[in-house]
């Protein structure tokens, strides 16, 4: 028997979903979740083999929920909107669903994954989320802290530096590990708002105060929050040309 996930802030899209997938005996209905939060939480308490996924959601949206997952399960996304770039899901994901969803294109999509389901490959997921699909940037970081969820508004963030296999994020209340790269999260923020300075450094341009020579053509930056970052060559031309220097 497989277990799937329903997630889905509509009522009756659940209940659509619900009712289509009952033909298919081998798969039970482990739960239904509102939220990427309530989600996360079934996820971690039922383990399934398939969610269904809706993209925009309040509190938590998909994509924000899956990054918080280092091995997410198969996903067939369910949304109202078409502007996710829908044939890059298609070819990432097991199956992408445009809402008002049509019994044929659902049945079609779950016979897809039922095909490939003894695998239990994420790939896909992982995949989908590297690339940085959606269209529009990220206005907030969602992070693990000690078990518990937080959402870091893109406008609190002093710096972000790579530390490893992960990235760090300073705020003023403190900094917080993310399993990413730096190159993913500088693809997901605004570049008007957010330059790469140096193979490390992800800096917000409101945080910087004064920028001084270093040795040969590198620089420092200091910034508002008292932080002091290296400015590389290359990053010095993409300040100087986004804020005009």
């Amino acid at each position: 028997m497989y277990k799937v996930v329903l997630i889905d802030d509509e009522p009756l899209a659940r209940q659509l979903i619900r009712a289509l997938l009952a033909p298919f005996k081998q798969i039970e209905i482990a739960a239904e979740c509102r939220d990427g939060f309530e989600g996360f939480k079934a996820i971690q308490e039922f383990a399934p083999d398939l969610l269904f996924l809706d993209v925009q959601m309040p509190r938590l949206n998909g994509f924000e929920m899956l990054e918080l997952m280092d091995s997410p399960p198969s996903v067939i996304f369910t949304t109202a909107f078409d502007e996710y770039a829908m044939k890059a899901f298609e070819a990432h994901a097991v199956d992408y669903l445009l809402k008002p969803i049509v019994k044929d294109r659902f049945e079609k999509a779950v016979q897809k994954w039922l095909s490939h389901a003894p695998h239990k490959d994420t790939a896909p997921v992982n995949a989908l989320l590297e690339h940085n699909i959606y269209e529009g940037y990220q206005h907030r970081i969602v992070v693990k802290d000690n078990g518990l969820i937080r959402i870091i508004p893109a406008q609190e963030i002093h710096y972000i530096e790579a530390n490893d296999d992960y990235i760090k994020i300073v705020t003023k209340e403190g900094s917080y590990l993310k399993k990413s790269t730096l190159s993913h999260v500088e693809q997901t923020l605004d570049p008007q708002q957010f330059v790469r300075v140096h193979r490390s450094y992800l800096v917000p341009v409101t945080q910087l105060m004064r920028i001084e020579p270093y040795e040969k053509e590198s620089h420092i930056a200091l910034l508002h929050c008292g932080a002091k970052v290296m400015v590389s060559k290359s990053g010095m031309a993409k300040l100087k040309g986004l804020l005009g220097w």
